[in-house]
């Protein structure tokens, strides 16, 4: 039997099975989407990697929840825009030496391809904490490195510091993540160099080991780098005020006498560069893609705004949206393709807060980039992945009714189970973390728990929440998504990644007779599968 012919059969069946229940009708038209997905086993000429940090399973349904109910809907039907992909899979988050990690280790395995130690940074799990030394020998490449060797465009977009560990990762080898800056690094001997001072003097097309001054050569197809987040203040010298917030965290300002921001503007005007520098959300909305080559959007000292306290005004900070649709509009234009990471990284910035409210928004704001991203690329040659770093404790629980507010206490409680004091309990909670209460809690009002500052409740007391060792989620759509599929380890991301776009150690993977050969196989074999599982649905 041919392939047209399975695929008339298919079509045939699919139309002719029809439910009668509502419940039917929906699990029949989830049945027939899934029926009709083919592997796409095209190369990946463009990459975004989509990272909510700590978006944990549990913030992905929160969410999802949420964003229905915005729509007036009872909202578990709902389905963020990424849930709809395709091809997902789970993801082991540990790291080398944790059961639970941190953003650094996580970062260093989807980027880099490796599993490292806990805070340690684009190195590999030889490097010990803390110990500069260690570092040097055990650095590793990342996925935008390889992309830069191959001609190709590379991108970073953050809500975060961009000198933080889930950016950082992509260009930067540290033996401890919190060495952002030059202010960070007090008393540490050896000659390493913060993350800032290795983004804007080392991540250039030659790059000199500090110890050996060994050159090693880089592609010098860099033209159209863009980086966007937040971090200024380890780019300005303490000697300058930061253009809004002046003198205030000038502590964290560079020690060294570099100015890294006008460095950068230095470097691209001496390779005859087009080159975009902004702070604030009008600078960013002005830059134009046609007439720019690279980008470097800095939009606050420190990590950017939650998204329910951002200025949205034109001396306020852009939206990830925003950013991230300019950062493909600029990498867009180079016809052998690009990579670009996309963090909302303040997502987990509110978690450790317990503060669900900020956490959701911003889980809301990230999906609404992913959404604008799709409507800007052909997911017929490119790869679009969404996933998280890591997990975060928090929990929906307590059988509340589907009318019930997702920020308020669960509405259907037996007297039973209600402590004799009376105390009731919320929706969201955390499993550790500052809403820890010390036995004296009590019952708030409709509006304190609808307040965007509302604080969970927590079962275990702590300063901040840590992480969950939970696995995560990924999601995927385009070129060779269909290997996410079960479990797998997180640096099987970048295994992934290589593979699809034919870079790094897969680089001569496009030509090879196994991928040349495998798109009409692969193909028909699954439209056989879907005949004999549509043909025995109906009979």
């Amino acid at each position: 039997m041919s392939v047209f012919s399975n695929l008339i059969l298919v079509l045939f069946f699919t139309c002719y099975v029809k439910s009668d229940t509502p419940w039917g009708d929906i699990a029949q038209s989830e049945l027939d989407e899934s029926l009709r997905i083919t592997p796409n086993t095209n190369v990946a000429k463009n990459i975004i990697l989509f990272l909510g940090d700590g978006m944990s399973i549990s913030t992905v349904t929160a969410s999802r929840i949420l964003q229905g109910r915005q729509k007036g809907e009872l909202g578990e039907a709902n389905y963020l825009a990424f849930e709809k992909f395709p091809n997902s899979a789970l993801i082991k988050t540990y790291c080398n030496d944790r059961t639970t990690p941190d953003s650094a280790a996580t970062a260093t395995a989807f980027l880099c391809g490796v599993k490292t130690n806990y805070h340690t940074l684009g190195v590999k799990d030889k490097a010990v904490l803390g110990n500069c030394s260690s570092q040097f020998g055990n650095e590793v490449e990342s996925i935008l490195d390889w992309f830069h060797a191959d001609g190709r465009s590379t991108g970073i977009v953050s809500t975060s510091r961009i000198t933080h560990a889930t950016p950082g990762a992509g260009y930067a080898h540290v033996a401890d993540r919190d060495w952002e800056g030059d202010s960070e690094m007090e008393g540490v001997t050896g000659g390493c160099k913060d993350v800032a001072y290795q983004l804007i003097k080392e991540n250039t097309h030659i790059k000199v080991s500090v110890i050996t001054q060994r050159v090693i050569k880089k592609s010098t197809n860099q033209s159209k780098q863009v980086l966007f987040g937040g971090g200024r203040y380890y780019f300005l010298k303490n000697t300058t005020d930061d253009p809004k917030y002046g003198a205030k965290n000038v502590d964290k300002q560079r020690r060294d006498g570099l100015d890294l921001i006008k460095e950068w503007q230095k470097e691209k005007r001496n390779r005859n560069l087009r080159a975009s520098y902004a702070w604030n959300r009008q600078q960013l909305l002005n830059i134009d893609p046609v007439n720019t080559d690279v980008a470097l959007g800095l939009f606050n000292d420190g990590h950017m705004n939650f998204e329910l306290d951002r200025d949205n005004s034109s001396s306020g900070e852009p939206s990830i949206s925003e950013m991230t649709q300019k950062a493909v509009q600029i990498l867009r234009k180079n016809p052998k393709g690009f990579f670009l990471l996309v963090e909302g990284g303040r997502i987990d910035s509110a978690h450790h807060d317990n503060n669900a409210k900020r956490a959701l928004y911003d889980t809301l704001a990230f999906e609404k980039a992913i959404r604008g991203a799709l409507e800007l690329v052909n997911d017929k040659n490119t790869l679009v992945l969404v996933t998280a770093d890591h997990s975060q404790p928090l929990i929906i629980a307590g059988y509340a009714s589907r009318h019930n507010s997702l920020f308020g206490y669960v509405d259907r409680v037996k007297t039973k189970h209600i402590p004799k004091e009376g105390v009731l309990w919320t929706t969201l909670l955390y499993g550790i973390g500052p809403g820890y209460d010390w036995g004296n809690r009590s019952n708030k009002t409709m509006e304190q728990l609808e307040s965007k500052d509302y604080i969970q409740a927590a079962a275990s007391p702590r300063d901040s929440s840590t992480h969950d060792g939970q696995d995560v989620a990924i999601y995927a759509r385009g070129p060779m998504s269909h290997l996410f599929r079960g479990v797998h380890e997180q640096h099987y991301i970048n295994y992934v990644m290589t593979y699809a776009s034919c870079v790094g150690r897969h680089k001569n993977n496009c030509m090879s007779e196994s991928r040349l050969t495998s798109a009409g196989s692969v193909n028909e074999k699954s439209l056989s599968l879907l005949v004999v599982i549509t043909y025995m649905y109906v009979f």
